[in-house]
């Protein structure tokens, strides 16, 4: 598919690795956030939530999510006195769903295999909870092609901090600067721009109800698979 985005212009020299976002990025899994804080929210006797709404909190780690879900059901008092409920709640209906309601975007695999055929080294890092990560990537084959997955618990920082990013480089084995950063929010470019790395987004995620266009990055790329050809690209001209 031709992309109808301008090709990326990278500043760094010959990429090595490519760290790449989960949620949104590589699996659509915005009805499983929906299906879980329902689950939630109905043993907190608060009313529902839905897609459009959750869509706007994702990419911002689990806490973030409860938080803003229960902010609009709550007084503000009474949502901090229930955070630390609904949050235990939340992760045990969330384990019982996770990737049911979920799918693979385009291009994913095939751009995973694209990068590997490269000779790029491959990282996952997301907000999401470790365990769900790694499960969801086992879940569609995915997890046999990245030799590091760094979730939201994972460290004391998440995204947009760049410890994630630097902490997934150095057990790469790679320079930041030799890094390309996928994503499809901003929360994944200000984490990779911040870890000096060079940085994609894709236009089909959620990125908190924001247009894409709105995101600093090197490029925005179609799919996954686009990414690899543009890496490819640069590569030839490196």
């Amino acid at each position: 598919m031709t992309t109808p985005f301008p090709a990326p212009t990278f500043t760094s020299p010959r990429l090595q690795a490519a760290i790449i976002d989960l949620d949104g990025t590589m699996i659509d899994t915005a009805d499983d956030f929906t299906a879980g804080l329902n689950g939630m929210l109905a043993q907190l006797d608060a009313e529902e939530t839905s897609r459009e709404e959750v869509v706007g909190y994702v990419g911002k780690g689990s806490e973030h999510l409860i938080r803003s879900v229960l902010a609009p059901r709550f007084e503000t008092e009474h949502a901090q006195d229930r955070f630390d409920e609904a949050l235990a709640i939340y992760q045990e209906e969330y384990a019982k769903i996770n990737g049911t309601h979920t799918r693979l975007y385009p291009d994913v695999e095939a751009g995973l295999i694209a990068m590997r055929e490269a000779g790029l080294k491959l990282a996952c890092v997301t907000n999401k909870p470790h365990r769900f990560a790694v499960e969801l990537l086992q879940q569609y084959g995915l997890a046999q092609y990245f030799s590091v997955v760094i979730g939201g618990d994972s460290l004391a920082k998440k995204k947009p901090d760049p410890l994630p990013m630097l902490t997934a480089a150095a057990q790469l084995g790679v320079e930041p600067r030799a890094t390309v950063a996928i994503g499809d929010s901003e929360n994944d470019a200000l984490a990779g721009r911040a870890a000096g790395m060079a940085t994609l987004t894709v236009p089909y995620g959620y990125n908190h109800g924001q247009a894409i266009q709105t995101i600093k990055s090197d490029g925005i790329v179609d799919s996954l698979l686009g990414a690899a050809k543009a890496i490819a690209a640069h590569h030839s001209t490196t």
